[in-house]
């Protein structure tokens, strides 16, 4: 299997459309099952996975309070994520009016893999990009070191 350095991965991002199996699950019952996914790769950061919205099962997206800022991609709304019976509070992102570079993500929801039970790509259990801060999901294709973890800030 080819391995994908993140420190090869360019700087602004990278937008790049994937056909690769995409779930997630949540309280136990899959909220997401798509192949219609974008990938954002961006120097030393895992792949950021953006799912379309109506890929997510009924229910279990709802708005949350907060925006934040991306040099890139623009202005981010949190979402709530929902399923089986089960809520993970600002789970989720989103960029409803994301700048031109980025403009195929508009209507399509990130997530942080660590808020929720599991998330696959194809059928490989994702790690979570240290530090709780970014949302890459880390799999075995892709090769560190990735930032997030303490002394990363600068880089």
């Amino acid at each position: 299997m080819a391995r994908e350095r993140v420190a090869e991965y360019p700087r602004p991002p990278r937008l790049e459309r994937s056909t690769r199996r995409v779930r997630v699950v949540l309280g136990g019952a899959t909220i997401v099952d798509s192949t219609a996914c974008w990938r954002v790769l961006e120097t030393f950061h895992p792949p950021t996975w953006y799912i379309p919205r109506d890929a997510f099962v009924p229910g279990s997206l709802r708005d949350a309070p907060g925006r934040s800022f991306c040099e890139w991609k623009g202005e981010a709304e949190y979402l709530d994520l929902i399923g089986g019976g089960v809520t993970a509070p600002r789970a989720g992102w989103s960029y409803p009016a994301p700048t031109p570079a980025f403009a195929p993500i508009a209507g399509h929801v990130a997530l942080y893999a660590g808020k929720v039970d599991a998330c696959f790509v194809d059928e490989e259990r994702v790690t979570p990009q240290p530090g709780g801060f970014y949302g890459g999901w880390i799999t075995v294709d892709v090769e560190g070191p990735f930032k997030g973890v303490p002394g990363t800030a600068g880089w």
